[in-house]
């Protein structure tokens, strides 16, 4: 591989990689202020035991796309800053204002209703704008005398309400999902009946939603449908760990500790399949970073400048990586921190 795409490959990793964990993040601060507000189940306040760690761990892997973007494809930042300069402007004054409410809501008990509805309204917007992100990439939405957003465009096009409906319905699927297997690493078979019960029902939406954006895509950008047609057999592996996760909701094990589904299997396949498509789209997506106008190979660093920074993000990693294992075997695996009342 040259380059340029070892370059927009790390990009793509860490954009997924925010992707999910973001989906789980934010998806969960919308069922904790959902289910906080129904003390009839457990639900909310499992949801809120999880994001109470993670969130700020979340926003690690924003930081490093941006840092990514700006150090790989330096040329690159200009156009894509003023194209992105109203959505990033809201995601960034948005997630200031959840973090610093996150912060109040597990550092005092009188204002924990509207903290939560904090929470689970930004929960939905900020996805929302991000998710936008991608028809504005596909090009059609950007002046090209002045490289600014058509905001008038981007909100009246099909296409970017089909994009909308996937990342949010995707969001909830990806959340409840996980916390269904949270739910049961922390013994709790209500809370696990619900998530499980949403991630059911969330999964074909999610999923009508992807083929209805890709079917839309095909009028919006004829180059992009042509590279996913090209794309289609990672689209039908993906498929396929798809229906064999949906499957792992339903399925009786023989283990007397279970009840109806394998909520940890069922995840993996998940993100399997997210991570196959995400593949699919990004290779069709190929040369263009923002079509026409930007392309991975002239938007690139020079080859001294990327050898540094191969050899700095190799370090780097290799510190965070024990890090996020060592946060994971604190936060969600730990019995005394799952069973906290």
């Amino acid at each position: 591989m040259n380059d340029a795409l070892v370059a927009i490959s790390i990009l793509w990793l860490f954009v997924f990689m925010y992707a999910i964990l973001g989906s789980v993040d934010f998806g969960a601060g919308f069922w904790g202020m959902v289910y906080s507000r129904r003390g009839k189940t457990r639900a909310g306040a499992l949801a809120n035991r999880f994001l109470s760690p993670t969130w700020e761990v979340t926003n690690v892997f924003l930081v490093l796309l941006v840092v990514t973007l700006v150090t790989f494809f330096p040329t690159a930042v200009y156009p894509i800053g003023m194209a992105l300069l109203v959505p990033g402007s809201l995601v960034l004054l948005l997630l200031t204002f959840r973090s610093t409410f996150m912060v109040f809501q597990y550092n005092t008990d009188r204002f924990q209703e509207i903290l939560s509805v904090v929470s689970g309204v930004t929960g939905l917007l900020i996805p929302s704008l991000l998710v936008l992100v991608l028809p504005i990439l596909t090009g059609g939405f950007i002046d090209p005398d002045t490289g600014e957003l058509m905001l008038g465009a981007l909100f009246t096009r099909p296409i970017s309400y089909a994009y909308l409906t996937f990342g949010l319905s995707s969001e909830l699927f990806l959340s409840s999902a996980f916390l269904s297997d949270y739910s049961r690493e922390a013994d709790d078979d209500e809370a696990y009946r619900v998530f499980r019960n949403h991630a059911r029902w969330l999964g074909p939406v999610a999923l009508l939603a992807g083929i209805t954006a890709v079917f839309l895509m095909g009028y919006e950008a004829v180059w992009l449908r042509q590279g996913i047609e090209a794309q289609r057999w990672w689209f039908l592996a993906s498929g396929i760990l798809f229906l064999t996760g949906y499957a792992a909701l339903w399925i009786k094990p023989a283990h007397p500790r279970w009840s109806r589904g394998l909520p940890r299997l069922a995840f993996v396949c998940f993100i399997g399949q997210y991570a196959l498509a995400s593949l699919a789209y990004g290779r069709a997506h190929l040369p263009y970073m923002v079509y026409p106008d930007i392309t991975v190979d002239a938007a690139v660093t020079n080859p001294a400048m990327f050898r540094s920074l191969l050899v700095s993000y190799a370090i780097g990693l290799a510190i965070l990586i024990p890090g996020f294992y060592y946060f994971w075997q604190l936060f969600l695996k730990d019995k005394r921190y799952l069973h906290r009342e």
